[in-house]
């Protein structure tokens, strides 16, 4: 018997194991002659050449497809047929391709083969590892036909078709919501699940970052500050609700800028805010809908509005500023009035041609009636 030092293996004849040991040395001994690859073994590199010259030999009974070699039809043919002879030892999934096992095994063992040479990044396969590699060169190969955008991933240029198309292949079996991509189904399925607690109140969330959020109410962290005065908030939800407490004020110094002093204008900005009367619950944040809040958003607005309009002293203020700029600028109607006033005086001034006409002919009247009588 021939047996393999390395592994044990076992084959029949010497010139098998003398093939085999290559898989140790790493010896590729057949070369092609149309590029650079070389390869263990004779028949390795029959079936490369396939490559360049497109011929596929090998013809599915099944349906049109053909390969060009043996290994690959077998292969196919458990589409049709829907064998996995390849099982996992440690979960239930099996596959068609033994590469396909191996690559999945690692998921188990957390063995990370390929790793990136510009930075310290390792994955389980190698598609991962030439995808990331795009993210150093900034190469997108894979381009839309449809619009200019192009993306590094080809799952990337998938997902982005869907908004085209409009098609949604993934539908969560709990409400029937259809999603372009499957990462929008796994975060909306935590809308029936919330999969993440809080340890201090047993409160539950859809994301980790709406629990990253609600853990601050604890620790009192009020990392969201306002620019415009000197409040902070725990959550960005918190800070862009009371930035619309401002939002009247600033367009109108925006309109009056001239007109107002700095110290007038921060006065303005800190003194008149006016809060928010409605109270929303951390809860009713998480658990509503984007719609209802938007909805909720613009009432808030709508009666701040009506709550800055209302205020007398914003109003009076505001007059006074409109009066003054009245006093050094006339406005467009005032201007005109004068002008028609001007222009009335010009005409009573410089008679028109038939005011003219008719005059020099009761003139001639005049004459021929003293002429006759005479």
């Amino acid at each position: 018997m021939n047996n393999c030092d390395i592994c044990n293996k076992n084959f029949t004849r010497k010139s098998s194991l003398a093939v085999h040991m290559r898989v140790h040395t790493g010896e590729k001994p057949y070369s092609c002659d149309q590029c650079d690859k070389t390869f263990a073994t004779g028949s390795h590199l029959t079936t490369h050449k396939r490559i360049h010259t497109g011929e596929k030999p090998y013809s599915c009974d099944f349906c049109e497809k053909s390969f060009s070699s043996g290994s690959e039809l077998i292969v196919h043919k458990r589409s049709h047929t829907g064998e996995k002879p390849y099982s996992c030892d440690q979960c239930e999934k099996t596959f068609s391709w033994i590469s396909n096992l191996n690559s999945h095994k690692r998921l188990h063992s957390g063995e990370k083969p390929y790793s990136c040479d510009q930075c310290e990044k390792t994955f389980s396969w190698i598609s991962n590892l030439n995808s990331h590699k795009r993210l150093h060169s900034g190469e997108k190969p894979y381009s839309c036909d449809q619009c200019d955008k192009s993306f590094s991933h080809s799952t990337a240029l998938i997902n982005h078709k869907r908004i085209h198309t409009g098609e949604k292949p993934y539908e969560c079996d709990l409400c029937k919501k259809k999603f372009k991509q499957s990462g929008e189904l796994t975060v909306h399925k935590r809308v029936h699940e919330k999969p993440f607690s809080c340890a201090l109140c047993k409160k539950t969330f859809i994301t980790d970052s709406q629990l990253t959020s609600h853990k601050r109410i604890h620790a009192g962290e009020k990392l969201f500050s306002c620019k415009l005065c000197d409040k902070h908030y725990s959550t960005y939800f918190e800070l862009s609700r009371h930035k619309k407490s401002h939002r009247h004020l600033d367009v109108m110094l925006k309109t009056f800028h001239n007109t107002v002093p700095p110290s007038v204008s921060n006065t303005l900005i800190k003194c008149e805010e006016v809060d928010v009367k409605e109270e929303i619950t951390e809860e009713e944040i998480f658990d509503e809908d984007p719609l209802s809040i938007q909805m909720r958003a613009d009432n808030i607005e709508e009666n701040i509005k009506e709550e800055i309009e209302d205020s007398p002293s914003i109003q009076m203020r505001a007059d006074n500023i409109e009066e003054n700029i009245k006093q050094e600028i006339e406005d467009p109607l005032s201007i005109q009035m004068r002008a028609d006033n001007i222009e009335e005086n010009i005409k009573e001034e410089i008679e028109d041609p038939l005011c003219i006409q008719m005059r020099d002919d009761n003139i001639e009247k005049n004459i021929k009636e003293e002429i006759f009588s005479a």
